[in-house]
């Protein structure tokens, strides 16, 4: 006779994000509240492969909520590329019971999430990121949080640059996405933004600029740089060479991960995982639970992974317009 009651696994994967553990402990209370076993995995898929798990309960989440990072711990996991891991992940799935698994991460969580669909585990991905470059969500769980602990930092440099007529170049995350750069760079009024979807040159777009506010009576000045346009300190020797204003570097690094989940990062992460119990519930896998047009809802995992991201121009111009 086979078991009656059900049971949801729940991971996070890839780079931590403020925001995460609002969402595993929504995917626990609900799944509890809807007759579910939970069982939480630590590390990710390294954790699944290495059977590192618990099972969970109300109290297991308890006082979570205002903390960053995520109790089931994270890492990356290369061995995942691998069909015989996949298989073992599987495996190890089935003798612990496990159903249905709740991803949480990037795409490269997705991905795994897909692989793992294909050898017959129904997961739902939901998108967990500071970068906020999950194509197919307009919102990914710890970008707020990330974009404002930017904007409270940048504001104290604004201090010191303001005291001595000084530039500041400050670096963010975004190898490959501008978009924390973007929304900072407009909360914290920075002259410039470079991100590396569009094209630049110093010449043009910072020391052009630089010097007509000059012109008009201004003297301290924020850029705002996404790391993957390149590093702080050569673009900010670069413009002081140019322009002979004394331009210091500011990379905020690590300090961007952390911190307490802002309101809107709790409200969605909490939606988020209730929409991916409600699936589970109707017997729904393959999908991804995501955030478009103002509401929580769900697509096929490669649907998702199909589509494209570009950097809001929108938006950029109004980063451009008002920064004169």
């Amino acid at each position: 006779m086979g078991k009656e009651r059900k049971t949801i696994g729940v991971l996070t994967s890839g780079g931590d994000a403020p925001g995460m553990n609002a969402a595993v402990r929504a995917v626990v209370r609900m799944g509890i509240n809807r007759g579910f076993s939970v069982v939480g995995i630590r590390r990710g898929y390294s954790g699944l492969l290495a059977n590192d798990m618990d099972d969970m309960d109300l109290r297991s989440v308890s006082d979570i909520l205002q903390r960053g990072g995520t109790v089931l711990y994270s890492s990356r996991c290369p061995e995942f590329s691998e069909q015989r891991n996949i298989k073992k992940a599987v495996e190890n799935c089935r003798k612990a019971g496990i159903d249905a698994l709740v991803t949480i991460g990037g795409d490269g969580t997705f991905r795994g999430a897909l692989d793992l669909c294909r050898e017959g585990l129904p997961c739902i991905g939901l998108p967990g990121t500071i970068d906020n470059d999950i194509s197919s969500s307009e919102y990914t769980i710890g970008f707020d949080t990330a974009v404002n602990t930017v904007v409270q930092m940048v504001d104290r440099v604004r201090d010191t640059s303001q005291s001595h007529d000084r530039c500041s170049v400050i670096e963010v995350m975004g190898r490959h996405a501008g978009h924390i750069a973007l929304y900072a760079g407009i909360a914290c009024g920075a002259l410039a933004v470079l991100v590396p979807e569009i094209e630049f040159t110093i010449e043009r777009d910072v020391v052009a600029k630089m010097v007509s506010s000059l012109r008009q009576g201004k003297q301290n000045f924020i850029v705002m740089v996404a790391e993957g346009v390149g590093h702080a300190p050569a673009i900010a020797e670069q413009i002081e060479s140019l322009t002979g204003i004394d331009t210091n570097a500011v990379v905020l690094g690590y300090v961007q991960r952390g911190g307490s989940p802002t309101a809107r990062e709790r409200v969605i992460a909490s939606q988020m995982g209730h929409h991916a119990v409600e699936l589970i519930e109707q017997g729904i896998g393959k999908r991804v639970v995501v955030f478009r047009g103002g509401k929580v809802v769900d697509l096929d995992i490669e649907e998702a992974l199909a589509m494209h991201k570009g950097i809001d121009m929108d938006l950029y111009r109004v980063a451009n317009d008002i920064s004169i």
